[in-house]
C-alpha cells in the first residue's frame, strides 16, 4: 500500500510554489537540504493534512520543525497526492521533507514515527449500532457500508461476507476537482446514503467534527485479522542521513507539542498497545 499520511495517491498533475525557484542549499556534506528555509512537499488541497492556506495539521507541524531547526521560513512545493508525487517533489530536490508518510514505503527514507493512528468506524448514535467496534459484528450484516476501495478494511469486510453491502469510494481523488474522500463519505453518512463509514482515522476525526460532532467514531483496534493501525513518519531522501537525524531529534524532544497539534485536529492517536493517547 503506497500512500502518504496526507492522502491516498491520485493520478493528477500539480503545480509548484515559489520553492521550485529556489536552489537547494547545501546542508550537511553531500546533502541537498536548504539550511535556511524549510522546503516542504505537500498537497495544496488535502485537509486536515495540508492546504495552500496552511490550515492543516501538517502545516502546523512544518512551522514547529522550522522553528526548532532554526529555519527562517517555510516554503512549499505543492503537488497533489498522486502518482508521481515523490518523484516530482522530494526526489527532484524541489523540497526536503514530506511531513506525513506511512512507515515502510521504499519511495522515501522514513524518520522515526511521530504518531500512530488507525482506521475507524463511524456511525450515527441511536442507529442500532451503538457498541459495535469491529468489522465482523453481525449488526453490520444488512447495513450499507462506505469504504475506500483497496484499503485494509476492505479485506476484513470481504472475510465477514459484507462486500455485497459495500458502497465503494475511489482510492484516487484529485482534490482540486472534487471533495476529499473523507468529506464526501461523512456527508453521505449524515444524509443517510450509507449507515457506516470506515475511514483512515485522521480524516475521519476531522470531518466527523466538522460535519456532525454527534457521530460516533470508533477506532478499529479489536479486529481479529488485518492491520488497521499505522505509524506515520516524515519522509526524506535516502541520501539525507544527517537531515533524518535532525528531524528525529525534533520529534523526540517535542513529542508532547506534536501530540497537542494532532489532538487539536481530532486525530485518533494510539500507542503501541492500541490504547488511546489523549495528551
Amino acid at each position: 500500500m503506497k500512500w502518504t499520511a496526507g492522502g491516498l495517491m491520485a493520478a493528477a498533475i500539480g503545480g509548484s510554489s515559489g520553492a521550485f525557484a529556489q536552489g537547494a542549499g547545501l546542508g550537511a556534506a553531500g546533502e541537498l537540504v536548504d539550511p535556511d528555509v524549510l522546503r516542504v512537499c505537500a498537497d495544496p488541497s488535502n485537509m486536515p493534512f495540508s492546504d495552500e492556506s496552511r490550515k492543516g495539521f501538517e502545516n502546523k507541524l512544518a512551522d514547529l520543525v522550522a522553528a526548532k531547526t532554526g529555519r527562517k521560513s517555510v516554503a512549499y512545493t505543492w503537488y497533489p497526492m498522486s502518482t508521481g508525487f515523490v518523484r516530482n517533489t522530494l526526489r527532484a530536490n524541489r523540497c526536503d521533507v514530506i511531513m506525513g508518510y506511512a512507515q515502510g514505503d521504499e519511495l522515501v527514507q522514513n524518520t522515526n514515527a511521530y504518531y500512530r493512528s488507525t482506521y475507524v468506524m463511524i456511525y450515527k448514535k441511536n442507529s442500532g449500532l451503538d457498541g459495535v467496534d469491529t468489522i465482523e459484528d453481525s449488526k453490520l450484516a444488512d447495513k450499507k457500508i462506505g469504504v475506500v476501495a483497496g484499503t485494509p478494511p476492505s479485506a476484513n469486510l470481504a472475510k465477514a461476507g459484507y462486500m455485497r453491502n459495500v458502497h465503494p469510494y475511489p482510492l484516487m481523488v484529485d482534490t482540486r476537482l472534487a471533495p476529499s474522500v473523507g468529506e464526501a463519505m461523512i456527508k453521505e453518512l449524515k444524509k443517510g446514503d450509507i449507515a457506516v463509514a470506515i475511514l483512515w482515522g485522521p480524516m475521519a476525526g476531522y470531518y466527523a467534527k466538522e460535519i456532525d460532532p454527534d457521530l460516533t467514531v470508533v477506532p478499529l483496534v479489536k479486529e481479529k485479522t488485518g492491520h488497521m493501525a499505522y505509524r506515520i513518519t516524515m519522509g526524506v531522501r535516502p541520501s539525507d542521513q544527517e537531515w533524518k537525524r535532525t528531524l528525529n531529534k525534533v520529534i523526540r524532544e517535542n513529542q508532547v507539542e506534536i501530540n497537542r497539534i494532532l489532538l487539536d485536529y481530532q486525530v485518533p492517536l494510539i500507542d503501541e498497545n492500541n490504547k488511546p493517547i489523549t495528551q
